[in-house]
C-alpha cells in the first residue's frame, strides 16, 4: 500500500511543480499590474499586494492609439479565423468524402505546410506584399494569418468529418436533401467541437503574431495598420521604466485569449484529441 501511495503521489507532485513554474510569471504579471509603484520598486518582493490600484490600467488604456490597435488586432484576427474556417470546412469535406486525383499528395502538402516555420518565409512575404504595393495595410496581414492557421484547421476538421458515418448523409439525401443540404443539416452541426478547437488555435496564433506585422507595417500614427503585439513592444519606450503600466498593458493584451480559452476549454481539449485520432 505504501508503494501504491508513493506511485500515485509523485506524478501529482511533479504536476504541481510544473504548474507553479509555468504559472508564476503569469501571476507576477497580473499582480504587478495592480501593485502601487512603491511595491513594484521595493527591494523586498511583494508577492501578495495588500493595497491595489487601477492607475496603471488608466495609463495603458489612455496611451496613444491603444484602442485603434485593439480594433486592428480584432479585425485581422476575427477575419483570418472566419476565412480559414470557411475554406477549411470545404477542403476537409472534399478530402474526407471525395476521391480525386492527387488527394494523397494534397494531404501531404497540408502536413508539410503545418510543420513549416512561417518565420523563415517573412522575407518572401515582404517582397510579395511590396510588389503589390500593400505595405502598411491590414489586408495582407489578414490573408497571411489565414494561411498560417489553415493547415491545422483542415487537418483537424478532416478527422471530424471522416468520423461522421456516410449513412447519415445518404439517409438525408434519400429523404430529398441535396448533397449541400445534407452537409449543412447533418454533418456541419456535428463539427462544433472541431470548429471550436480550430477557432481557439487560430485566434491565439493570429492574436500573438509579431514578426509579420513588424515587417509589413512600419507606418505609425493615426490610421496605421499596426496591431497590439507591435504596439506592446514600444510601450515601455513610451513610458520609460513604468513597469506597472507595462504589466497592465500586457494583462490587457492577454485577457481576450484567456476569456476565449475559458469559454471553449472543455470542447477545445476534447476536440483536439478527437480530431487527431479520428479518420
Amino acid at each position: 500500500m505504501r508503494r501504491s501511495i508513493i506511485g500515485r503521489s509523485w506524478p501529482n507532485a511533479i504536476a504541481v511543480v510544473l504548474f507553479v513554474f509555468f504559472m508564476f510569471p503569469v501571476y507576477w504579471m497580473f499582480s504587478t499590474a495592480f501593485k502601487r509603484n512603491s511595491d513594484i520598486i521595493s527591494k523586498t518582493p511583494v508577492f501578495f499586494p495588500l493595497r491595489g490600484t487601477l492607475e496603471h490600467f488608466s495609463t495603458a488604456t489612455g496611451a496613444a492609439q491603444f484602442w485603434e490597435m485593439v480594433g486592428n488586432s480584432f479585425t485581422v484576427t476575427v477575419l483570418a479565423v472566419l476565412g480559414s474556417l470557411v475554406i477549411a470546412t470545404l477542403a476537409s469535406f472534399a478530402i474526407a468524402r471525395m476521391k480525386f486525383r492527387g488527394r494523397k499528395s494534397f494531404v501531404l502538402v497540408i502536413m508539410l505546410a503545418q510543420m513549416a516555420p512561417w518565420e523563415v518565409m517573412t522575407i518572401a512575404v515582404y517582397m510579395i506584399v511590396r510588389e503589390k504595393d500593400m505595405l502598411d495595410s491590414l489586408v495582407p496581414l489578414t490573408l497571411f494569418y489565414m494561411m498560417m492557421v489553415l493547415p491545422f484547421t483542415i487537418w483537424t476538421l478532416r478527422g471530424f468529418i471522416a468520423a461522421v458515418p456516410k449513412e447519415l448523409e445518404e439517409s438525408a439525401m434519400v429523404d430529398g436533401c441535396t448533397r449541400t443540404q445534407a452537409f449543412v443539416k447533418v454533418v456541419f452541426p456535428l463539427l462544433a467541437p472541431g470548429l471550436m478547437t480550430t477557432s481557439l488555435f487560430g485566434f491565439i496564433t493570429a492574436w500573438n503574431e509579431l514578426p509579420l506585422v513588424l515587417i509589413l507595417n512600419k507606418a505609425t500614427g493615426p490610421g496605421s495598420a499596426q496591431t497590439l503585439p507591435l504596439w506592446l513592444t514600444s510601450f515601455q519606450s513610451l513610458f520609460g521604466d513604468d513597469w506597472g503600466a507595462t504589466m497592465a498593458a500586457s494583462t490587457l493584451f492577454a485577457i481576450p485569449v484567456l476569456i476565449i480559452f475559458l469559454f471553449l476549454q472543455r470542447n477545445a481539449v476534447g476536440g483536439m484529441t478527437a480530431g487527431a485520432v479520428k479518420g
